[in-house]
């Protein structure tokens, strides 16, 4: 396999670091055309309100996560599903081959945060299911993120706290079983696509 210096890039931070971060694994334009899919779809009402825990399990508590999600599917055949999971497959591809890290599913949905909402500090794995190794968030927001506009990512490791702006296409992946993280309070409207990679 042809060496691919961003991926390696990830991959010697995600052994170091257990997080990366990558401003440049989409391009502009697939920024572009994954925002005003967001955007559509949440303006035809398809969005829903997250909630916590998993299947029957589920129920929505504000005070923990205040955002709204749409689940992507990878047989919706259209530019922006195409234009995300050909690049999402290609890194799970390059990882399984030079890490044997056994990725065979994966899950992904658009989130907004409204004005004022949060996710609490967590960690992103349930309960007797430990299939999800890597979290994956790629932000879709304006132009210009401003640090007083909130929303920021932080990842909490035993010797300090990781602070992550969501600027516009910047990619944050970090290994799902292990950072604790949360999303502050967003003073504007926060887009991203957030989604985990797993194995069987």
């Amino acid at each position: 396999m042809e060496l691919n210096p961003l991926y390696e890039t990830i991959i010697d931070d995600l052994l170091e670091n257990q997080y990366a971060v990558c401003d440049a694994f989409f391009s502009e334009e697939a920024v572009q055309i994954m925002r005003a899919e967001l955007e559509q779809k949440f303006e035809t009402s398809e969005f829903k309100k997250s909630a916590i825990g998993k299947n029957s399990d589920e129920i929505v508590k504000e005070e923990i996560r205040g955002d709204y999600i749409f689940w992507l599917d990878e047989e919706e055949k259209n530019v922006a599903s195409e234009t995300f999971f050909n690049q999402i497959n290609d890194f799970v591809a390059y990882i399984n081959a030079t890490c044997y890290l056994g990725i065979s599913n994966k899950e992904f949905h658009y989130a907004i945060y409204p004005e004022g909402t949060f996710y609490k500090r967590h960690l992103d794995v349930f309960k007797n299911d430990t299939r999800r190794k890597l979290s994956i968030v790629c932000y879709l927001n304006d132009e210009n993120w401003q640090p007083e506009y909130g929303g920021e990512l932080v990842i909490y490791k035993p010797e300090e706290d990781i602070t992550i702006y969501p600027l516009k296409g910047r990619v944050v992946i970090f290994e799902s079983q292990i950072l604790e993280h949360e999303v502050k309070p967003v003073q504007r409207k926060r887009y991203s696509i957030t989604g985990w990679l797993k194995t069987s």
